[in-house]
């Protein structure tokens, strides 16, 4: 028992057709692959008539090798010539050179842009008993949003974390600082940054241990250096005496009740 090819159907299933309906196809058996086709699917598809299409050959002749097909057919595009653009507008006409409008000098276009540019910001040492944004603002004339901005100041209180601020040359004109000097004088703040240095370098936390030495070297940074680098050796080759100074210590820190007194 046969089967077609394409809708699978039994050929024996087929109704029979009387001799003279000579118009109606007949099963059709290719070539190429010995495969049949139903008379219901040449019918239904006349193309399989002379077409395979699992080997996509036709029985037909044609101008291509066997084994290729036709390409499909595409509608064919206007020539350039004959497409209908519509003409733009015309470009905008050019003016020579000796036609255009003379500069103006840069200096006299923008006289409020090049002084803002030449004023710089204004430095002030804090006083922090007296020194706040609103009477810094008082003070300056400045907004103290501006000062907030320049200084990047989120808060108010962020301002006894500095030592300095800004005044912004573009709201203040007169350029003279209040307060062109550390409150506390220069030479304390010398003073101070020789201890913050010692402190950094021998990596010592205690602010008071870092200036008794400071103090006993006469605030030269090396020699207080020095001076702390060999107690530390002397420690290090010193333990039990370190210890017991460490037990004296805490028997000299306990009350009179842990005394026995």
């Amino acid at each position: 028992m046969e089967y077609c090819s394409t809708c699978t159907g039994s050929l024996a299933s087929s109704p029979p057709y009387s001799q003279d309906a000579a118009s109606f196809p007949q099963d059709r058996r290719v070539e190429c692959c010995s495969r049949v086709i139903c008379a219901k699917c040449i019918q239904s598809y006349p193309r399989f008539a002379s077409y395979c299409p699992f080997c996509q050959v036709s029985s037909t002749p044609s101008p291509l090798p066997q084994g290729l097909r036709d390409p499909p057919l595409y509608t064919s595009v206007p020539s350039l010539g004959s497409r209908s653009i519509p003409a733009s507008a015309p470009p905008p006409p050019y003016k020579s050179v000796d036609d255009a409008p003379p500069a103006k000098n840069n200096k006299s276009s923008t006289p409020e842009f090049d002084e803002k540019a030449a004023l710089d910001d204004t430095l002030h040492f804090l006083d922090h008993d007296h020194d706040t944004v609103q009477s810094l603002s008082l003070r300056y004339g400045v907004p103290p949003a501006a000062l907030r901005r320049r200084n990047n100041l989120t808060s108010d209180h962020l301002l006894v974390g500095r030592k300095t601020i800004l005044i912004p040359g573009e709201f203040y004109k007169g350029g003279v600082s209040l307060s062109p000097r550390p409150v506390e004088g220069e030479e304390e703040e010398l003073r101070k940054g020789k201890i913050r240095r010692f402190m950094t370098l021998c990596k010592v936390a205690d602010y008071d241990y870092a200036l008794l030495y400071m103090e006993q070297a006469g605030y030269d940074i090396d020699a207080a250096i020095v001076a702390y680098m060999d107690d530390e050796a002397w420690e290090r080759t010193h333990p039990n005496r370190r210890e017991r100074n460490a037990e004296a210590n805490k028997v000299k820190s306990r009350g009179l009740f842990w005394r026995g007194l």
